[in-house]
């Protein structure tokens, strides 16, 4: 039986919008027709039930990103701006960038090129001004509200570290100082340039990532000596206290050993304004547990995801079925131990996006970064040829854009959880379908809800004694929003 949401005049039915990305076609499509599939599943909206404030949602401007925006057309590179910046568009309000080279750069380059120069009187960020300055600051141009920038360093200058080397290699002692201006300098170079930088990680992967690109090597109290020593003083001393410094910047698994020195006591925890986390621990496994120690650890805290993408692969052009499909491999399918390749399945790239997002939610996470936001065809480029995915992929040969369905999952959550907003109850009696629910400064509700199975659903939506039926399609993600009396 179908029905239409306007056919509802009972006093105690909800007013809502829904809009829905789904395996059969839709992308962000509004609905307004529904069908009754059998038993409802009921969803439970409490909004006196508080948790975490929303920082926001979007993804990384990269040097491969900028560079291929540079190749295409004027008319595409502002259509993909828009796609990611806009209002009409995903409105993006959370990104990252690197601080210097990173995998996703076309070569290796530091800010500070001259060796032992303690001062950094050279340094400069001229490698930056012909593409990512010009994409952030077009960005800038675009987006109404603005958004926050979080800046990482993938390595500090080699002359600073015991092996001299872009990859690996740990931080030397008697730089430590050096390091922490590096951080000053790079703040006020990007401020000169019209970008302010709201918040920086220490290091990108402190824990390395298997001496294959940049990286530099931090144990948990490496880290967080250099932040309570050197780099938090530093900042602070130099008009940069308001600059948030966020620990770790690695997968989950490991956070409940970074939380524990990061906030062991008022010391350790003054400058740490937060944690980063990935998710390439597994394509499957949320680790909530980890996620709500790091909270228990520290409440007041910030918890943000800084990076996640469909790693390992080669995109598929125009070819949206392969999103939904279970075909995709990650690193770990390959090179995990054998021990921790059950963390490792094949899935589909839309489920793991939908699926993590909504549980990093439900799970303290406050902000949520994907990785490159524009790749080629061929997932790069970058100098270390470690292919990805991105939820836009460009021919810039052909001058063709392809917004794949994980730029519309991207949009469920960007386009109508607005920082600011507060994660609340939201419990659905469903063991296969997932959900969340955050309400917005002004009022307004947005659930989310992600179906998976193979069969559409009837969904009861609850909230202060009213409730409204829809449905949701076989294989879908689907934004709900509930506009205040």
């Amino acid at each position: 039986m179908a029905f239409s949401l306007h056919s509802c005049k009972v006093a105690d039915k909800l007013n809502v919008q829904v809009y829905e990305t789904s395996e059969r076609g839709n992308s962000l499509t509004k609905i307004t027709q529904f069908s009754n599939e059998g038993t409802p599943i009921v969803v439970s909206i409490n909004p006196d039930e508080k948790f975490q404030t929303i920082t926001g949602f979007g993804g990384s401007f990269t040097e491969s990103s900028a560079y291929l925006l540079n190749r295409l057309s004027k008319e595409n590179r502002k259509k993909i701006l828009d796609a990611y910046f806009s209002e009409s568009g995903a409105n993006y309000s959370l990104t990252r960038t690197h601080i210097a080279s990173c995998d996703f750069s076309l070569s290796n380059y530091t800010y500070a090129k001259v060796e032992n120069d303690m001062t950094l009187e050279h340094f400069t960020i001229e490698d930056d001004k012909s593409d990512l300055i010009p994409m952030i600051l077009e960005a800038k141009a675009i987006s109404k509200e603005g958004f926050k920038i979080i800046s990482s360093p993938w390595s500090c200058p080699p002359w600073m570290k015991d092996n001299k080397k872009y990859v690996g290699g740990k931080l030397l002692p008697e730089f430590n100082d050096a390091f922490a201006l590096y951080f000053s300098k790079y703040l006020n170079a990007y401020k000169k340039e019209g970008i302010d930088i709201w918040g920086v990680t220490v290091i990108n992967e402190p824990h390395g990532n298997g001496n294959n690109w940049e990286s530099t090597l931090f144990s948990p109290k490496e880290m967080t000596d250099f932040v309570m020593n050197h780099m938090g003083p530093k900042l602070e001393k130099d008009g940069w206290g308001n600059v948030k410094i966020f620990g770790y910047d690695q997968n989950r698994a490991g956070i409940k050993e970074w939380a524990n020195e990061m906030y062991k006591d008022e010391n350790t925890s003054k400058y740490f304004d937060g944690m980063a986390i990935h998710w390439y621990e597994s394509t499957y496994e949320v680790f909530p547990e980890d996620l709500q120690y790091a909270h228990q650890k520290a409440p007041n805290k910030y918890l943000i995801e800084t990076e996640g993408c469909v790693d390992s692969e080669i995109p598929h052009w125009q070819d949206d079925a392969w999103y939904w499909k279970k075909e995709a491999t990650d690193w770990g399918w390959d090179w995990a131990s054998e021990k921790e390749k059950y963390l490792h399945p094949k899935y589909a790239p839309v489920n793991r996006y939908a699926n993590d997002i909504i549980g990093c939610l439900n799970n303290r996470v406050d902000g949520w970064i994907d990785w490159n936001m524009v790749l080629d065809r061929q997932g790069g480029p970058n100098w270390f040829k470690n292919w990805c995915v991105a939820p836009v992929i460009v021919d810039d040969k052909n001058d063709e854009v392809y917004l794949t369905p994980l730029y519309y999952v991207m949009a469920h959550f960007s386009k109508f959880m607005r920082p600011g907003a507060v994660k609340i109850g939201c419990e659905i009696n469903s063991k296969e379908l997932v959900s969340t629910a955050v309400q917005n400064q002004d009022g307004s509700i947005a659930i989310a809800i992600f179906n998976p199975t193979e069969s559409k659903q009837t969904i009861d939506i609850k909230l202060n004694n009213k409730n409204t039926l829809i449905s949701i399609d076989s294989k879908a993600l689907q934004t709900i929003i509930i506009k205040p009396n």
